[in-house]
């Protein structure tokens, strides 16, 4: 079997016209997402029973199902209910960006929530009790201390999510939307050589991942420049 080169150097710029999709598609449902985990976030750690409770059967429900699922459900499922057709929630369910918007968002907050408890759980407790010894109040310390430790602590794992996030907004390609992998399949469908395109494609969700990696790879070497190495 002999590839096609030309032809996969030829669907590069092509299949690029899906990246400001993509990306758009990314960092929107990164914002949501880390506005709901931080919520999520305090609902965990408050310690009431009627609020960790939902909390951890959202995690559950989220992180136990596939993605794809879930916006299939969001898609195909909402529109089956009529106080949603005729109420002002139909502007989203009826538009698949806001559709993928919202499965990514949720998917992503279910993560990102248990991401940011690990670092708040890793902060050390001898620091929080050196905070509250100077005198600092709640407020404080959680703004001065655990924070910026947690999201240390965190950025790893982060880095990993967002990796993960850029991959997922592939399925979106699945209810319409003509991000890479969309475009992708529509050239395939003009040239009948899914191999080529879709290498075309790994190429730039490889050249993507990259950047992410390095991005966070300087970001975690200037939160830990003051470090010492042993």
């Amino acid at each position: 079997m002999t590839f096609d080169f030309p032809l996969i150097l030829s669907s590069l710029p092509k299949i690029l016209q899906g990246l400001g999709l993509t990306l758009n598609l990314m960092f929107t449902s990164l914002a949501i997402g880390l506005v709901l985990a931080v919520a999520i976030l305090r609902m965990r750690l408050s310690g009431k029973p009627w609020l960790v409770g939902p909390t951890k059967a959202y995690i559950y429900f989220f992180r136990g199902t596939p993605l794809l699922v879930q916006l299939f459900v969001i898609y195909y499922g909402a529109p089956q209910f009529g106080f949603i057709r005729h109420s002002v929630l139909w502007v989203v369910f009826r538009d698949p960006y806001w559709c993928s918007v919202l499965a990514l968002s949720l998917n992503t907050a279910a993560y990102v929530s248990e991401i940011l408890r690990g670092g708040v759980l890793g902060v050390d407790k001898g620091v929080i009790e050196a905070g509250k010894a100077l005198g600092l109040t709640r407020f404080q310390r959680a703004t001065r201390i655990t924070a910026p430790l947690a999201v240390r602590l965190a950025l790893p794992a982060y880095s990993n999510e967002v990796v993960s996030m850029m991959k997922s907004t592939a399925l979106a390609s699945t209810v319409t939307l003509m991000e890479m992998t969309g475009v992708a399949r529509t050239i395939v469908a003009q040239t009948f050589a899914p191999y080529e395109i879709f290498i075309a494609a790994m190429i730039i969700y490889l050249v993507l991942v990259w950047i992410i990696q390095t991005v966070f790879a300087r970001v975690e070497t200037r939160a830990n420049r003051h470090i010492r190495r042993g």
